[in-house]
């Protein structure tokens, strides 16, 4: 039978669906619009993944979501929807942060060297995580207004994300690649999902919440 996980993404304007069994994506479906669709397209996402698997939600063994950090209202409904399926399934939950699974996406294209994963946020704002060529953090995951000498410590990366385009020009001078092609996808939490769920690396479903990096509305600079 397997071990299938359903992973969720939500967490930016990608609205992404994925399966995997025994820690191999089996199927895929996400859309990106300039709008947020998640709650449109979410539910039925998770049925056409389902259905190219040939298996129904009650072969499911577990659910895995990004926690965020990332859109508040995309969060929400990645979140809600995650519980409702292990509540009623009686399987577990596995939380994956939005910025280590947009590493694993960008690991696909970019094997080697340092990467730069930004979320948008708003105006000069982003959700980041700096990791170096074997995917350890050099910086850990924070909440920056940035500027034209913002995380210069690590140069040279390649920057990915939805965060990345408004990055180009205030760091033209700089020895940064930008990969714009790269976005969050449901498909980069199958590895750390199907390793977390072997060893019981579980969320309490009643309790648990996404990470929201609240702190972030009061703005900080990172050097």
């Amino acid at each position: 039978m397997g071990t299938y996980i359903l992973h969720l993404e939500t967490a930016t304007k990608v609205c992404s669906v994925a399966l995997s069994n025994n820690g191999e994506l089996i199927a895929l479906k996400e859309i990106r619009e300039e709008g947020f669709s998640h709650g449109e397209n979410l539910n039925l996402f998770i049925e056409n993944v389902l259905s190219q698997a040939e298996i129904k939600s009650k072969d499911l063994s577990a659910v895995s979501l990004a926690s965020g950090p990332g859109s508040y209202t995309g969060l929400r409904i990645g979140a809600a929807t995650a519980k409702a399926l292990c509540y009623a399934l009686n399987i577990p939950l596995i939380a994956i942060d939005a910025l280590t699974s947009l590493i694993h996406v960008a690991r696909e294209k970019h094997a080697n060297g340092n990467l730069c994963a930004v979320i948008d946020a708003r105006r000069m704002e982003v959700y980041n995580l700096i990791v170096d060529n074997n995917n350890q953090p050099l910086k850990e995951i924070s909440a920056d207004i940035i500027d034209e000498s913002t995380y210069s410590a690590f140069d040279p990366f390649v920057c990915i994300g939805d965060g990345a385009e408004k990055l180009q020009d205030i760091w033209r001078d700089r020895s940064c690649q930008f990969d714009l092609s790269i976005s969050a996808s449901a498909k980069g939490q199958v590895s750390i999902a199907y390793s977390k769920f072997q060893t019981n690396d579980f969320e309490d479903v009643a309790y648990w919440e996404p990470f929201y990096l609240k702190d972030f509305i009061a703005g900080k600079k990172a050097n």
